[in-house]
């Protein structure tokens, strides 16, 4: 487990940008956080890194937003406004979670309570914690344990 110290959101941003080298499709990465923490400005460097143009927000209320054109396709999910895992089979957004055709990234990984982290080939987690206004604390684990 690594972490790492955020002083802005442009060094948030640019962890994720860094995290990004050498990932491949298949990859599933949980994010957890409280709102505001940072979650999609991460996922905003994730994509740059990828080679994605378009602009990257919160799929809060869409639930998925898919980004193609880069190296490698990326799903950005947000499970936030979903309350079982019912709602999320129901909604189609599980062969995102179980078999992605490209990487995975999942805001608010938590809601998933029957996800099996440890079957998943490439499965990592990723916490981020509010310390004050810009400052962040990034928790890094591969997510074969619930450890931060």
């Amino acid at each position: 487990m690594d972490t790492i110290i955020s002083n802005s959101a442009e060094d948030t941003e640019s962890h994720g940008f860094r995290y990004g080298e050498g990932l491949k499709p298949g990859t599933v990465i949980g994010l957890s956080g409280d709102l505001g923490a940072g979650k999609t400005c991460w996922v905003r460097g994730l994509a740059r890194n990828l080679g994605v143009v378009s602009r990257v927000y919160s799929p809060t209320f869409a639930l998925l937003h898919e980004y193609e054109g880069g190296r490698v396709p990326l799903f950005h999910l947000d499970l936030y406004r979903l309350e079982s895992v019912d709602e999320i089979y129901g909604a189609g957004l599980e062969h995102y979670l179980l078999n992605p055709a490209g990487i995975t990234v999942v805001e608010w990984i938590e809601r998933w309570v029957d996800y099996p982290p440890a079957s998943l080939p490439d499965y990592r987690k990723i916490h981020i914690e509010i310390l004050d206004e810009f400052k962040r604390k990034i928790l890094i684990n591969d997510g074969k344990d619930d450890r931060y």
